[in-house]
């Protein structure tokens, strides 16, 4: 043999390298602009009953938290709930307490294509605190709020009390203008907020009623009981528009180019090379080491 049988896969072998280094480029190019889009559908939330109420019991030698929540529902992930009774356990002497009871107490939250939508509805509802078993806290014909956000209009936010409402025992009558104080001698204080209602641009908030309460009975120290009640609340979030959200030049989606089209030109003065530089380099490299090997695999046969 002589050193031409092994110039002919020195040169193939060149050929085959910068063919593969002129194609692996637009490929690793290509995979280095991947691009990830999360869609927001909008949100909504309804809930009947929230409670953050701290109770002392036992001159208060024994703090228990008051913490609950009844008919909470999000949406997408949720749709509705029609519990009627909201318990806690061990605060009443270990006994389950009842500290709401409701002929209808029903929250529902959906979000579709450009809505987002929040509603509950409680009816003959009765409200108690641990240390007045018998008395009701409040007392409640219905109650409803709705929020409903949807794409290219104002959120709406709406919030009702109707008919009659009775705190401790006594009838009131409540003034949306402000709040509304009931004190009940030996028993306690409880200011009522209601039918709130907040709306943004893209947000919508209504609570139906809100209470801040204060209560010890007849100064025994049964049971002192402090804190926020929420009754009826429903929220939500405007979905996005897809047909007026075009792609930002700037979102890292628009620069991914399709294999094989054309690229702009670009000026070297500007930028030091051009589009096709990477290729060219790479195909460089690729035939200097194959001569590289084809020279030293002469010289060994020689020797």
């Amino acid at each position: 043999m002589n050193s031409d049988t092994f110039r002919m896969p020195a040169r193939r072998l060149a050929t085959l390298a910068t063919a593969t280094a002129l194609a692996a480029g637009p490929a690793a190019l290509a995979g280095a602009g991947t691009a990830h889009a999360t869609t927001d559908h909008g949100r909504a939330s309804a809930v009947v009953l929230r409670t953050g109420l701290h109770v002392s019991l036992l001159d208060k030698t024994v703090n228990v938290p008051l913490a609950v929540s009844l008919n909470e529902v999000r949406a997408p992930q949720s749709s509705d709930r029609t519990a009627l009774t909201a318990t806690l356990d061990g605060v009443d002497g270990g006994k389950p307490f009842h500290v709401l009871g409701a002929d209808v107490a029903a929250a529902k939250a959906t979000v579709s294509d450009g809505r987002a939508e929040a509603s509950v509805h409680l009816a003959h509802a009765r409200l108690h605190l641990p240390g007045l078993p018998l008395l009701s806290l409040v007392e409640l014909d219905t109650v409803t709020s709705k929020a409903v956000c949807e794409t290219g209009k104002r959120p709406e936010a709406s919030a009702n009390v109707l008919g009659t409402v009775t705190v401790l025992g006594k009838r009131v009558t409540l003034s949306a203008g402000g709040p509304t104080d009931v004190e009940v001698p030996g028993v306690g204080e409880v200011r009522l907020d209601l039918s709130k209602r907040e709306t943004t641009s893209t947000t919508a908030a209504a609570s139906a009623l809100e209470l801040k309460v204060s209560v010890n009975p007849l100064k025994l120290n049964v049971a002192d009981v402090e804190g926020t009640l929420t009754l009826a609340k429903a929220t939500c979030e405007t979905p996005p528009d897809p047909a007026s959200d075009p792609a930002d030049p700037a979102d890292p989606v628009s620069d991914v180019k399709v294999q094989g089209a054309p690229a702009k030109e670009t000026k070297l003065a500007e930028t030091g090379g051009s589009s096709v530089t990477p290729y060219a380099v790479g195909g460089a490299l690729a035939l200097l080491a194959a001569g590289g090997g084809a020279v030293l695999l002469a010289r060994r046969r020689r020797s």
